[in-house]
């Protein structure tokens, strides 16, 4: 219970980040102060005490980030005006707009056919509802930080002329608008349990007809369940909300079946790999017994040159280590998904967490990527820096500047407001880039040496001609797509829960097929990186990060399935979001991988050049 306290503390100050609109009419400040985020978890409330519903936004079904205000739409409005309710980072990232609706909800009262408001609406209103009908508008609101959705109306082909054309047209569509929603609402003792919304099919109001004025009468019905359910396990029911438990055992046997063969497959090459390396150290000995003049041949052919750094230095060190970076940023919000941070419509906690993390973890990409740039003598220190602190940033900054303008030519909600911007500006400035500085610094002054088993002559030797398959573009091939399809199972899950509706927070598979992910990176650099030695070529640096970044292009490539045949996205603003984004994620994704290949790279060399006797 004191860990699940200090949890929510750590969110409450995460959360201090606000985020606000400038001149706009929301204001979106703290979210909730330490000591209301505790109590926030324990809702009780008194029979008739009122408890606001709020209406977050709108947008078509099948593009999830094209979403607007709810009151875009002529709506029944509150009485006493608008008031939206105060977000925080994570939230206005996501496009919340938290405001209250006219809906009278008191805790455990009962009410039927209960008249909301009349709205007169005019020919534009209707254009507006016939659009939103027609592109399957849903809406999404809370009630006790509960989330629910529905359909503000649907389509149909009806029989008959339409109302206004000529006898004996044909067929036409028909707009058919929502007017009446039930409330089910469980509770147990005092507090809310669950809450769920249905239209009534048989109070639905025809738009089709194009004319100047239409009134239309919206009401409400509620009605309270007594439940046995613990309140500690209301959000159990969202975990389950898109995958059936047989789909959860289908799953886990998958995973199962991909963990069994990829490791199998795994073993089978590291057999061959260390017999092949260990006849290698026997061939070596039995040479230098033999004969010690005898030519050298194979990797240990290149001791003098294996350990000579690479070419563009810098920019080499600031991958590693923003690499190094993106890893311990991705270990961390598993530790925290795992401790339970993350459960089900904790809005915007997991992009308040990989914000504030990204910025705190600044530090570990300047002191890594310094630390090897002074160790392998490079000099011109305040270069590696900028490479390292925009590594990411730059192509991060140049899409969001994109996107957001997309965005505010739609007047969506995923538009970031200017406050938002100025937060985010502030949070780098005065955290991630002095971090990355002093991280730079302590690297720069660091007592590591880099000392290599073998000393690394003058002069390069020459690197003979191989054959096509051994060059990097089939090698990079080859060193993606094992890992790719380690985890092309569980890509589906993330994509459709982050780009769809589906609920996915199985962390521990996650986690599991992220651990699996990096095993078989590391591995598959290892033994490329071997039979690149083993012809002689000694350019092993720079082959060793691009294989394990080359996992990122593939999950880019799936990305193209994914938007074609496995989803119904359309529009150049949700095209824009999806291809934009998700390029920015797979880049972080192959900076992280291509670090960790280059340490499993570097550790393998190591160890093999340690291990021969050296004259």
């Amino acid at each position: 219970m004191r860990s699940k306290r200090l949890l929510l503390l750590a969110t409450a100050l995460i959360s201090y980040f606000p985020g606000f609109h400038g001149a706009s009419e929301i204001t979106v400040g703290l979210q909730k102060p330490a000591r209301q985020l505790l109590k926030a978890a324990d809702h009780k409330y008194e029979v008739q005490e009122a408890i606001t519903l709020y209406a977050n936004k709108v947008g078509p079904y099948a593009n999830p980030s094209e979403s607007y205000q709810y009151f875009t739409l002529p709506f029944c409005t509150p009485k006493g005006g608008k008031q939206y309710k105060l977000e925080g980072l994570g939230e206005v990232l996501e496009g919340d707009r938290l405001v209250n609706t006219p809906y009278e909800l008191e805790f455990r009262v009962d009410k039927s056919n209960k008249a909301l408001c009349s709205l007169e609406m005019s020919k534009k209103d209707l254009r507006k509802l016939r659009r939103a009908i027609m592109r399957d508008y849903y809406f999404q609101m809370y009630y006790d930080d509960l989330p629910i959705w529905g359909f503000i109306g649907k389509s149909a082909e009806m029989a008959g002329p339409e109302a206004g054309s000529a006898q004996g047209s044909k067929a036409h569509m028909a707009y058919l608008l929502f007017s009446h929603y039930h409330f089910d609402i469980a509770y147990n003792g005092d507090r809310v349990i669950d809450v769920n919304v249905s239209a009534d099919p048989e109070k639905m109001v025809d738009i089709s007809s194009k004319v100047e004025r239409q009134v239309v009468d919206f009401t409400y019905s509620v009605r309270w369940i007594e439940t046995s359910q613990p309140f500690e396990r209301r959000m159990s029911k969202y975990s389950r909300y898109s995958f059936l438990p047989q789909h959860l055992e289908i799953h886990w046997f998958s995973i199962v079946n991909s963990c069994v063969t990829v490791l199998l497959l795994t073993g089978f090459l590291a057999t061959i790999l260390l017999r092949v390396v260990k006849n290698d150290f026997v061939r070596f000995m039995r040479d230098e017994e033999s004969a010690d003049d005898q030519e050298e041949t194979g990797w240990k052919y290149l001791h003098g040159d294996v350990f000579r750094p690479p070419r563009h230095l810098a920019l080499f060190c600031a991958c590693t280590g923003t690499g190094a970076q993106v890893f311990a940023m991705a270990m961390s919000i598993f530790a925290l998904a795992l401790v339970g941070l993350f459960y089900p419509y904790n809005r915007g906690s997991l992009l308040t967490a990989c914000v504030v993390l990204y910025a705190l973890t600044a530090g570990i990409a300047g002191y890594t990527s310094l630390t090897l740039y002074r160790m392998l003598g490079g000099s011109n220190w305040v270069r590696c820096v900028l490479m390292t602190g925009g590594l990411f940033c730059g192509p991060l900054l140049l899409t969001f500047m994109f996107l957001n303008t997309v965005a505010i030519g739609y007047r969506s909600t995923a538009a970031l407001p200017f406050g938002t911007i100025c937060i985010i500006v502030v949070l780098w400035a005065l955290v991630t880039l002095p971090l990355t500085i002093i991280g730079a610094i302590a690297g720069k002054n660091s007592k590591m040496e880099f000392e290599p088993p073998c000393r690394t002559t003058k002069f390069p030797r020459e690197v003979p001609a191989v054959p096509w398959y051994r060059t990097a573009v089939p090698q990079m091939l080859i060193a993606g797509f094992l890992p790719f399809s380690a985890i092309y199972i569980e890509l589906y899950y993330i994509f459709a829960s982050i780009w769809g509706y589906k609920v996915y927070l199985v962390w521990p598979i996650i986690l599991i097929v992220f651990v699996l992910l990096l095993i078989v990176t590391a591995f598959i650099n290892i033994a490329l990186t071997y039979f690149q030695l083993a012809v002689e070529d000694h350019r092993w640096w720079w082959r060793s990060l691009l294989c394990g970044a080359s996992t990122g292009g593939f999950v880019y490539a799936y990305c193209f399935y994914f938007f074609s045949a496995r989803s119904d996205m359309h529009g150049l603003m949700q095209t824009s979001f999806f291809f934009g984004y998700m390029g920015v994620s797979c880049w972080a994704f192959s900076l992280m991988l291509g670090a960790v290949g280059f340490r499993a790279s570097l550790t393998f060399v190591r160890i093999i050049y340690r291990t021969i006797k050296i004259e």
